[in-house]
């Protein structure tokens, strides 16, 4: 670690990350108006205020330190991952109907979280060890058999949305490696018949609820299509104005479930609008154009691969976050970057930004 020089940190990138947290407070904020009675419950806006502080004192630490050092470390992070999901099959506790989180004194630490980076930083090093060569069987089984690690530990908890991430991540690389379409096409099917295969033995009654839920919400909805119901009449009623930041009566009057972690943007699109919701999603289109520059400068195959295996873990969230809330994905759990109420979630998402600091301050 060294002193940090601030002449190179990318402020535009940073802005875009702490604006987006604000909209989330913002909405965390009124949501809690309308919940503890007429007093409101601010407890959860408070932890975020808390786990915000902290992401960004860890986003320059990370910004401190030479990144580089990754490459060495992505095989003792990787068995660090598995051990930490094996961990907390045996030792967690279970939230929701998922035995993913560690508990400690009245916070809940998911690791997960934390396995996204790590298994970014292993594919990064990973494939950028076969950079020169079309990626082949050799480096498809390789990696394959590394993401089948933690998917497997994941699916068990069970994370379905979690574990799509990481299939989401490891197919962007794959594909920014140059896999044959041969390869691609077989890799397809594989995939086919390991959905079905979820779905058939793996996945939770509840978990399938949210699937069948998507493609015709008005056949229950009072139960299984409720939640999506009620988040696309939430966003619907906001207009292009919004009704106001404490005034939106899908969130206020509890009508909207989850809605400071899995529907935070429906609750940004009923209260600040359109205008609102154009301006979350220019932040995040910021995020991603400083990222994917930062890609394009890169000097070695290591730096590129980690950038762009970041930019797939965020735009993967983002994109199913968002689908899931208008109806265009299905809901499986997965938070919106920054806005969400979760403190794993956001002091991970502060330290990939922080490891983008640290390149884009090291770069030539």
């Amino acid at each position: 670690m060294r002193v940090l020089s601030l002449r190179k940190f990318d402020w535009t990138l940073f802005g875009a990350a702490i604006l987006l947290v604000f909209f989330g407070l913002a909405a965390i904020y009124s949501t809690s108006l309308g919940a503890g009675g007429a007093a409101g419950d601010f407890s959860h806006f408070w932890r975020q205020v808390i786990f915000a502080s902290a992401g960004v004192a860890l986003l320059f630490i990370m910004s401190a330190v030479d990144y580089r050092l990754l490459s060495g470390l992505a095989r003792v992070l990787y068995v660090v991952s598995l051990l930490l999901l094996i961990a907390v099959l045996v030792f967690g506790t279970t939230v929701r109907g998922t035995r993913g989180w560690f508990g400690f004194g009245g916070f809940g630490v998911q690791p997960v979280e934390l396995v996204k980076l790590f298994l970014v930083i292993y594919l990064a090093k990973f494939f950028s060890d076969y950079a020169r060569h079309p990626a082949g069987l050799k480096q498809i089984i390789g990696s394959g058999v590394a993401l089948a690690g933690v998917f497997l530990l994941v699916i068990i908890q069970p994370d379905f949305g979690s574990a799509m991430l990481l299939i989401a991540v490891w197919g962007a690389l794959l594909l920014i490696s140059g896999i044959r379409r041969s390869h691609l096409i077989v890799m397809v099917l594989l995939c086919i018949v390991t959905i079905a295969a979820s779905w058939l033995f793996i996945l939770k009654p509840y978990q399938k609820d949210r699937v069948t839920s998507f493609w015709d919400p008005s056949v229950d909805p009072r139960g299984k299509g409720y939640n999506v119901t009620q988040s696309v009449i939430a966003i619907g009623s906001g207009g292009l104005m919004g009704k106001g930041l404490g005034f939106g009566s899908q969130s206020q009057l509890r009508f909207l479930p989850e809605r400071q972690t899995d529907f935070i943007f429906a609750v940004v699109a009923e209260e600040l609008g359109f205008i609102g919701t154009l301006f979350v999603c220019g932040l995040f289109a910021v995020i991603f154009y400083r990222g994917f520059r930062l890609a394009s400068e890169s000097h070695d195959d290591f730096t590129m691969f980690l950038i762009l295996g970041i930019m797939a873990s965020f735009a993967t969230e983002v994109a199913v976050n968002i689908g899931g809330t208008m109806r265009l994905l299905p809901v499986t759990g997965v938070t919106l970057p920054f806005l969400s109420y979760g403190g794993s979630s956001l002091l991970v998402k502060f330290l990939m930004i922080g490891v983008l600091e640290s390149i884009a301050v090291r770069r030539g």
